[in-house]
Formats: structure tokens, sequence, C-alpha cells
């Protein structure tokens, strides 16, 4: 905290200034003085110079690391992982009597409690985006920005719970939730429901590897295609030795140390005030309580508006559509929008990706509910905590950050980096590697029982052994994890960033979200009505998100927002249009609601026309069996209709 104010500097009989503002620094302490900033000094930093952070001027050096050093972390870190997880397996096979069956590497032999079921969700539903897009929308929105990441995402966990449940009491021996479906509406659904899940793991692990990918150039200016094709390597090793119950392990470990850096950032924003105020004539990059971040950010918003098209970097002046052009207040048009597009698509990324089911598969009937309630209560601390200090902090340090690079999830570490230097872009990389990491193995696991379990099983070889899935199983993981490199690959090479490949998941996805609900939700629903409710809805979205994309400027601006007299040209399609904030909303909103409309409606014509009977909840029980025979070890009295009715409650 500065130990002067800036009248107190400006009274000194000789004043001291960082060079270059002293002709600025009156009118700054008067404009402070006006808005009630009392802790602050705001000529303790120069805001016509913005502060970098991955500039450098060392060839083959990126902004905290040599290129090699980015290219070991990511190999050793994965390597790393990859024997502790693999020796943790190997301990438990060798004296705890574990045998690594199909059965077991696909459903980690479904008695799994709470606390590593929780710590699971924490660490599979923590993605790249939850580190680093939760902060781009904080750098963009303000405070509503990390509420409505963590909120948004956060209910979907918690209303799975319910899932959870009805899987144990309907479904105990399903290993995929196309299985469920595949029984109940047949072979066309069965297809259906399968490409939208394919498709639900790829924008998962695309956003993983694009996020990751991002970070590691910057920090270290090691080739992005590398980090594409690196990145998975490690996530494949111990994935493929150990199945889901590796994946578990890693992921106790994985959440362990983002809580860890996690409390590092948030202390040393809120609490540690640096050296600022010892030496006038330097900048304070530091801010060291909740009073001075505030009273940075309102003056941040009071300055005159430059923006990046200006002045590279720049992100002056009032927060458009939030009142009073704050970064600190929850009335913001376009961080509501944003809330929309985060709970339609991660409804769509919880409820149609296999790897939340199979956490509900892998957890005993005690710890189902309250594995996912928990998980997702403290997941919500994760987005929020970082963001509302490193994101707001990207903002509060004046920090030279283009919109570009905000959307590609380097607010957090531009604001370690200018906070802690080298060590703090160090800690987000590990962090982010660990959340990569983890959720990267669920996204294999999740691929591979698909294809061994609806692909092989069902389509191939109706009759196979145990064996032959563990063997499908396994070079399923390999190969999702080079297909992954692949679609990393691509999605860089058309230009979409992280927080484009955010908003767009819902209109890809989130048409599958309610008839695969109501597939174990509701014994009213037809598979008509749900396929045409998918497709359907996907369609429709696709449409709405194209037609408001060509009705925006080119370059991605809203044309009712320019300024008076300001033109734009329309009716182009390209990564900008399609990326716009309100194109993307509209397909968000068509895609679950006109799936729900399509699904009920056709659903209540086949009823109404006698063609359809309410479905019978034993031909699940009983349709979906295994291919190894054995007793879980769950009590009987946790699998009785008794306990699980009132589980459910």
């Amino acid at each position: 905290m500065s130990i002067v104010t800036c009248t107190q500097r400006l009274a000194a009989a000789q004043p001291e200034f960082i060079p270059g503002t002293e002709q600025f620094c009156q009118a700054w302490c008067t404009a402070s003085i006006a808005m009630g900033i009392t802790d602050f000094d705001v000529c303790s930093v120069d805001w016509n110079s913005f502060v970098p952070w991955a500039e450098t001027s060392r060839p083959g050096w990126g902004a905290v690391m040599p290129e090699y050093a980015g290219y070991l972390i990511v190999i050793l870190f994965g390597v790393f992982f990859s024997v502790i997880t693999s020796i943790m397996v190997w301990f438990e096979k060798t004296f705890g009597g574990l045998v690594i069956s199909s059965e077991h590497f696909n459903t980690a032999g479904r008695n799994i409690k709470t606390g590593l079921t929780a710590s699971v969700i924490v660490s599979q539903w923590t993605w790249a985006a939850t580190l680093l897009q939760s902060s781009n929308v904080a750098w963009r929105y303000g405070l509503s920005g990390p509420f409505w990441y963590a909120a948004g995402a956060s209910i979907q966990v918690l209303l799975f719970g319910i899932l959870a449940i009805e899987v144990k009491k309907k479904a105990p021996n399903m290993h995929t939730f196309l299985e469920m479906i595949d029984v109940r509406w047949g072979k066309a659904a069965h297809m259906t429901f399968l490409f939208f899940g394919f498709a639900t793991n790829l924008i998962v692990t695309g956003m993983l590897l694009l996020g990751g990918a991002a970070v590691v150039y910057q920090t270290s200016s090691m080739a992005t295609e590398a980090a594409l094709f690196l990145i998975p390597v490690g996530v494949i090793i111990y994935t493929m030795f150990g199945g889901l119950k590796a994946t578990f392990l890693a992921s106790y470990i994985h959440t362990t140390i983002i809580f860890i850096g996690l409390v590092l950032f948030v202390t040393y924003v809120y609490a540690v005030a640096g050296d600022c105020g010892a030496d006038l004539t330097k900048q304070c990059n530091s801010i060291g309580s909740a009073s001075i971040l505030w009273e940075r950010l309102t003056f941040v918003a009071a300055l005159p508006s430059v923006s990046d098209a200006v002045t590279a970097g720049a992100h002056h002046g009032p927060v458009p559509n939030n009142r009073g052009g704050s970064y600190l207040t929850m009335l913001s048009n376009d961080g509501l929008s944003f809330g929309v597009i985060n709970i339609i698509g991660n409804f769509g990324t919880v409820f149609v990706d296999q790897s939340y089911w199979q956490s509900a598969i892998a957890a005993r009937p005690a710890s189902a509910h309250k594995g996912y309630i928990l998980g997702g209560l403290v997941w919500f601390t994760i987005p929020m905590a970082l963001a509302t200090s490193l994101g707001l902090a990207s903002n509060a340090l004046n920090v030279k950050l283009s919109s570009d690079e905000a959307g590609s999830g380097l607010a957090p570490p531009a604001a370690a980096i200018v906070l802690l230097g080298q060590g703090g872009g160090i800690l987000i990389i590990i962090m982010l590697f660990m959340a990569i990491t983890s959720t990267g193995s669920a996204e294999c696991i999740a691929v591979a029982s698909l294809v061994a379990y609806d692909i092989y099983r069902k389509y191939i070889n109706p009759d196979c052994t145990g064996q032959q899935l563990l063997r499908v199983s396994r070079i399923m993981v390999v190969f999702y994890g080079l297909v992954s490199g692949f679609f990393g690959w691509f999605l860089y090479g058309v230009g979409a960033n992280l927080g484009w490949v955010y908003n767009f998941m819902g209109i890809m996805i989130g048409s599958a979200v309610l008839p695969v609900s109501f597939c174990i939700l509701t014994r009213y629903c037809t598979a008509k009505g749900a396929i045409i409710g998918a497709w359907g809805g996907m369609i429709s979205s696709v449409i709405t998100w194209l037609v408001i994309a060509s009705t925006r400027c080119s370059d991605g601006r809203d044309p009712e927002r320019l300024p008076v007299g300001e033109t734009c040209p329309t009716g182009t399609l390209d990564i900008n249009t399609t990326g716009n904030l309100y194109a993307q909303l509209g397909g968000n909103l068509v895609a679950i609601c006109m799936s729900g409309i399509y699904c009920m409606l056709v659903t209540a014509i086949e009823f109404k026309f006698g063609n359809a009977k309410p479905f019978d909840w034993d031909i699940m029980r009983t349709g979906i069996t295994r291919i190894e025979e054995g007793k879980d070890d769950v009590p009987d009295e946790e699998m009785s209709p008794e306990f699980l009715d009132s589980a459910g409650k």
C-alpha cells in the first residue's frame, strides 16, 4: 500500500514523480479526490504507459522462460504424473488385490466414496477455461463476469446429482449414457446421441488445448502446434495404464495443486502490498487490499476511453453496457448475456459428456449425489476467486493486454507476471497443466468407453470378451490423444480462440441436453421426439447464430452501438462476426429452447394418436448387461429401492 496520497506527493517541497507523469499528476489527483479515492495514490502509476508482460528482447524467450524450458515443463510434468499415478495403481494392484478388468477400467469398481467423487468433479470441471476464460470475462465485463461464470457453471453439476441417483436406480449396470438411450429408444437415437457425445468430448478437449497452448506459447515461445500435440502425451500414458481409477487418483493430486496456487494468488492480490511508496519515482505494480483494487478499477473506468484498436493493449474508460460504466457492478447487460450463454453451454458439457456419467457410475450409491453437490460447491470458488483476483487485477494494474490476447485466456498469466514476475507465470503454467491433464484424462476415458461399448460391442463384436473391450479401450485412449491434437490444430488454424469456442459450445450441443435428461427422468418421451428435438434444435440454433452474425459489423462489433454517424460493413461470416456475443447468445437460446419444444411437441402428438406408451424402467434395468459379472464392493442396503428413493429426495 502506498505510504503517501497523491495530495501529499504534490504538497511536498520537492515532489517526486514517475518519469513522464509530472504534467498529468495534478489532473489525476483532482479527479481521484472527486471520486472519493482515499487509499490509493493515483500518481503511483503511469496511466499513459501500459505495463508490458510478454515482451522480451531475448531471442528464443517468451515472457518468463526460454523456449526449451516450455518443452521441458510440458514433457516432464506429463512424465512425472504418469509415473506417480502408475505407481499408485501398481501398489493397489499388488497389495490391494485390484484387478484391472474392462469393467474396472471404465467404471473404477462402482464404489468410489464421497470425498474422491467430489475431488474428481472439481478436477474434471476445472478446465483451462475455468482458469483463463473466467478471467477474460472479468477483464471485459468486470465483477459480473466471474459471478456469471462461476454460478452459471455450478448449477449443472449440482443438478446432475439428481441424475446420478437415477442412474443407480434405473440403470445400475450402465457403462455409458448411450447404453440407456439404445435400450430405450433404439438405433437411430443411439447414433444421434453418439454424434453429440463425441462432439462434446472434442469441444471440451479443444478448449483445453487451445488455452494451454496459448499460455505456453506466450510464456516460453514454445511453438503452439508442438504444444497442441505434446500436452496430451502425459495424459495418454497414465490413463492407458490405469483407466478411470488412475484418472481419479491423479485428479486428487491435480486439485490440491490448483488450490495451492489459487490461495497464493488471492493472498498476493488482496494482502501483499509490495514495496509501493518506498521510491516515488518507480511505478507501483501491486495492489495489497480490496479497497485499493476498488479504487484502481474506479479510476481506470473514469479515464478517457482508449481501446486496443487505437493503442495496442489499451483498455481504459467506462465498461460498455455496465451501469455507470463501472467494473464493480452486477448490472451488466453483456455480463448477463454471457451468463445465459455460459449456463446453456455448460448444461451441454455436463449432461452430454460421458465423463460426468462415468463419475456417477463409478460413485457408490450413498456418495453419488453428495459428491456432486460437494464438488459443485467447492468448484465455485476456483473461477470466482481467480477471476476476481487476477482477472480484475489485469485491468487495475494497467497491464498491456489486447482483446484478442484476453480472448485467448492470457489475462491471468499477464497479471501474475506483472505481480510476481517469472514465478507468477510459471505457477499459472503449472495450474493450467493440472487442469488440462485432469480433464483431458477424463475425456480420454469417456471417448474410450463410448467406442468400446457403443461402437465395438454394439455394432462390431456383440459377443466380445472383457479382455477385448479392455484392449479396445486402451487403444482408443492413445488414438483420441492424437485426434485431440489434430482437432486443436484445426481450431488454431482457423483462428478460433478459447473465448470463441467456449461461447460456441452451446450452439453445437445444447439441443441434446433436454432429450438426454428426459431419457432417465420421465417415462413420457419418445424416440422420435428425442431425435427431432436434438437435430431440430441444433439446426435451428446454427441458422439463428449465422443469421444474427451476418448482421454484425465485419470486425465483430454491434452496428447499433457504433458512435453517431459511424457505419460499418455487414454481411460477412467469419471468426469475427460469428464470435459476436449476441450472435452466440441467440444461437444458444434457440438450441436449448427449441429442442425442448420440438421434443415435447412430437411426443405429445405420438401419445395423442396412440403411437406411444409410457416406458417401463424394468426394461432399462435388465436390458443393460455387464461383460464381466461380479458383485460390486457396495453394501446391499445402498442398492435397495428404499435407500435410493430417500437419497433422491
